[in-house]
């Protein structure tokens, strides 16, 4: 048996895509290939995708959107929808949506989940700008 990461957990293209110095794209697997997808999928907006226009979690729709409780609570339903739907390797545990200490405009997606295969708890963060207060 393959104990590997990536035989547990998949592997895929990086996520931001680069180039290794040996000029080949840069790969990953196991724990990083899952917080990576999770990342492609909230950030990819619905029919962005030309062969799969339903894939992805669409937070740049709140772009404009005022960074209100309300907005929040629409972005937390809208992930824990986008990663029940596409990410079956995780389950996700708590997702908190707080405005960003840092920039008024914006709000921290917090991720808290368990990897399926072996039932260790992660977090990832996202981060998504709105319009503000």
């Amino acid at each position: 048996m393959n104990s590997s990461p990536g035989a547990l957990f998949g592997r895929g293209i990086a996520f931001p895509p680069r180039v290794t110095s040996d000029g080949r794209l840069a790969w990953s697997e196991g724990e990083t290939n899952v917080r990576e997808s999770i990342q492609i999928i909230l950030l990819t907006d619905e029919r962005e995708r030309v062969r799969f226009p339903e894939f992805g979690g669409g937070l740049s729709r709140f772009l404009f959107e005022p960074n209100t409780a309300t907005t929040r609570q629409l972005i937390l339903s809208r992930v824990e929808r986008a990663l029940a739907e596409w990410e079956p390797r995780i389950r996700v545990e708590s997702v908190t949506v707080d405005p960003d200490p840092q920039e008024r405009e914006a709000a921290i997606v917090t991720i808290t989940y368990r990897l399926v295969a072996t039932n260790a708890l992660e977090r990832t963060t996202v981060g998504v700008r709105l319009a503000g207060a």
